[in-house]
């Protein structure tokens, strides 16, 4: 992977994190129920990728190009 790929890679993995913290917010303010259950499950799924999107990319270190 190139470095500029990588950089792609982050930017996905800080965009996963806003959309968890944009629908975690949602679903603690605005929501009950079952769809609660439902936006928070998807918050947590997005937190778990971005995580290990940030990792991989963390852990690679420094490409040479």
């Amino acid at each position: 992977m190139t470095a500029l790929q990588n950089m792609w890679v982050s930017f996905i993995g800080l965009f996963l994190m806003f959309v968890s913290t944009a629908a975690a917010v949602l679903g603690k303010e605005k929501l009950t129920g079952v769809l609660r259950f439902l936006v928070m499950t998807f918050s947590f799924i997005c937190l778990v990728i971005a995580g290990l999107i940030v990792f991989v990319v963390v852990f690679r270190g420094p490409l040479a190009e």
